[in-house]
């Protein structure tokens, strides 16, 4: 394990792999403003331990990939898609399992609508559907706390301390409120990310992207093997996003995972290596 810095056509990602790189490629897109660092090592080793072969990296803006002024992003989100592409190319692979969360599905998403040939199967967690379609008209919106904690937080973005604060309580109304919250753990994680990042206010610049140009195909396109995972208590996305975005991709599964909220929660880790595994090719669920 060790981080790697990439020039992908003049744009410099960090990377970081675990396991041996002849086993099954499975690559990690994370959410928007979110370092490479909330795919945890501990989630990662668990799935090298079971014969995968893991990439997480750094968005732009993030962590120790390059970054833009704070407000004027130089870059469009079709750009996160080609950066995964990009990832991909660096390590010399064809093709790779792709996993991403939140936004980061979404990315997964377009990256196997525009670059079909590069993804062997995906895994959508805490997402929602990245191209409109006839079944999600009346997607149920964010809860009632969520919005309220969007609408009234207030950060000093130039203060670090201000910042793993406000970090720290977005991450627990993420949770979803039906299991106890680790802030100790949380706290932990969020400081590591401050201190980690070259710029960390950039991150903010994931909120004011264009989109670009969009993607030609609806998600009904999508041939590769899906895995839907969601938690029954997501606050940004309620289940029903899920459900319906696991209807719109033939032939995709969906895994509920009961009272978990928006994200990766420790507690879910052995149930989403175990399906992880499975859907990737294999029954060694070992960790």
């Amino acid at each position: 394990m060790a981080e790697r810095m990439i020039d992908a056509e003049g744009t410099r990602l960090c990377t970081e792999s675990f396991g041996d790189p002849s086993d099954p490629p499975v690559l990690l897109i994370m959410g928007t403003g979110a370092s490479m660092l909330w795919w945890e090592e501990g989630f990662c080793r668990m799935l090298a331990e079971g014969g995968r072969f893991v990439i997480r990296y750094d968005h732009r803006d993030t962590g120790r990939s390059v970054t833009y002024e704070p407000g004027r992003p130089g870059y469009t989100g079709a750009d996160l898609v080609a950066d995964a592409v990009r990832v991909l190319d660096a390590r010399g692979i064809a093709a790779a399992h792709v996993v991403g969360v939140s936004a980061g599905g979404a990315l997964a998403q377009l990256l196997a609508l525009d670059h079909a040939r590069r993804v062997l199967s995906l895994v959508l967690i805490s997402t929602s559907c990245a191209v409109p379609g006839d079944g999600d008209r009346d997607l149920p919106p964010p809860t009632e706390e969520f919005m309220r904690f969007v609408s009234t937080a207030q950060v000093d973005w130039s203060d670090a301390d201000s910042v793993i604060d406000h970090q720290v309580a977005y991450a627990r109304v993420l949770a979803g409120g039906r299991r106890p919250f680790d802030e100790t753990v949380a706290r932990g994680l969020v400081r590591r990310d401050v201190e980690r990042a070259d710029d960390f206010g950039a991150a903010r610049n994931h909120d004011c992207l264009p989109d670009g140009e969009p993607p030609r195909a609806s998600l009904s396109s999508i041939a590769v093997p899906t895995l839907v995972i969601h938690g029954t208590a997501d606050p940004m996305f309620p289940l029903r996003h899920g459900e319906v975005l696991a209807q719109q991709i033939p032939a995709a599964r969906l895994l509920a995972l009961a009272d978990a909220g928006h994200g990766i929660d420790r507690a879910d880790w052995p149930a989403i290596v175990a399906a992880v595994l499975d859907h990737t090719g294999t029954d060694d669920v070992s960790s």
